[in-house]
């Protein structure tokens, strides 16, 4: 039986990055060592490190002035990282959920001209345009959390100070996080910042000021080469329109499904959420046990909401969408 993962992270690879980074863990590139072993101080991956960043640019269109990170400690890290190299005085979060609320108790530590808004805006239509509301109120920097959707659509990177993320969902294996930053931003606070929390330490290190993750890393490139390749970020876009389309369509004319998010301009392309209606919720636990049976995997919704979720990431082709939606549709037929 073929296996769909939905899972939301660490997610869904494109299957032919998984084979090359197989082949890489047993001899990589020719050097009779593995990628697990190599020095990541050695000739061989310093072209791999500087690619990374190269492919970032080059997908993103980022300008000029703007560096690309590889990182440690995950997207978590970053909550703190951010305003501890930025927050001098007072910043604004956007609060939408669990981990926007987890970035700002990490910024209240730096004091408490904290404001929030607790409008919830989404992922993939109104980023953008948050921003441009921001920069029309004069010069404010601009920081956003794209683990789930970097890569899945053009944006507008000279609109942001810092994009961060986790890598674990659009990217690579879990274990590396980028940073796209815009030097001109640093070097405004007067505290001092540790070492190893301080971003123009790794600025200067190229991302090698200790040990980074190299194993990701090299995934991370492996599958920037794939998405080029295939036609770059408007490729992925127009799929992961396609895709959430389906499945949004399904949900909308279910009889027993629906989705949590009901304005079509707030859904997210990637974690797609949905729920039984109230008059069918005691089927939750038989549908999650009839979807794993026909290999829907990791579709169970997070544990602090409950329902369902598919992630529908980058990797995840139209086939595996298609797999739930029949799914849901075989499931609907037998109630």
């Amino acid at each position: 039986m073929k296996k769909y993962n939905f899972n939301a992270g660490p997610s869904i690879l494109p299957q032919e990055v998984i084979k090359q980074t197989a082949e890489a863990v047993i001899d990589f590139q020719g050097e009779g060592l593995s990628v697990l072993e190599i020095s990541h101080r050695a000739k061989y991956f310093q072209p791999i490190m500087d690619e990374a960043e190269a492919l970032v640019k080059e997908l993103l269109n980022v300008p000029e002035g703007y560096r690309v990170l590889f990182l440690g400690g995950g997207a978590s890290l970053q909550f703190c990282m951010v305003p501890f190299n930025m927050l001098e005085h007072k910043a604004a979060y956007l609060n939408t959920g669990v981990w926007s609320k987890k970035a700002l108790k990490e910024a209240k530590g730096f004091g408490d001209h904290i404001t929030t808004n607790n409008t919830i805006f989404g992922t993939e239509i109104n980023d953008d345009k948050l921003a441009e509301i921001y920069r029309k109120k004069g010069k404010v920097a601009l920081v956003a959390d794209m683990s789930s959707d970097i890569l899945s659509r053009p944006i507008d990177v000279s609109q942001y100070d810092i994009i961060y993320g986790g890598a674990q969902k659009n990217l690579a294996p879990a274990g590396v996080t980028f940073v796209i930053i815009k030097e001109s931003c640093l070097g405004k606070v007067s505290r001092y910042i540790p070492t190893m929390l301080n971003y123009q330490t790794h600025i200067d290190g190229g991302s090698m000021f200790n040990t980074p993750p190299v194993l990701p890393v090299y995934t991370a490139v492996l599958t920037l080469r794939w998405l080029k390749a295939n036609g770059g970020v408007k490729w992925i876009e127009a799929r992961n329109k396609a895709k959430a389309e389906l499945l949004y369509n399904c949900l909308d004319n279910s009889k027993l499904f629906m989705p949590t998010i009901s304005k079509k301009e707030d859904r997210s392309r990637m974690n797609i959420c949905f729920v039984l209606k109230p008059e069918y919720a005691e089927l939750q636990d038989d549908f999650f046990k009839f979807a794993t049976e026909r290999g829907m995997v990791g579709i169970k919704g997070h544990r602090l909401v409950g329902g369902f979720r598919a992630s529908c990431y980058n990797a995840m082709d139209l086939e595996g969408v298609q797999a739930l939606v029949d799914c849901i549709k075989e499931y609907e037929k037998l109630h």
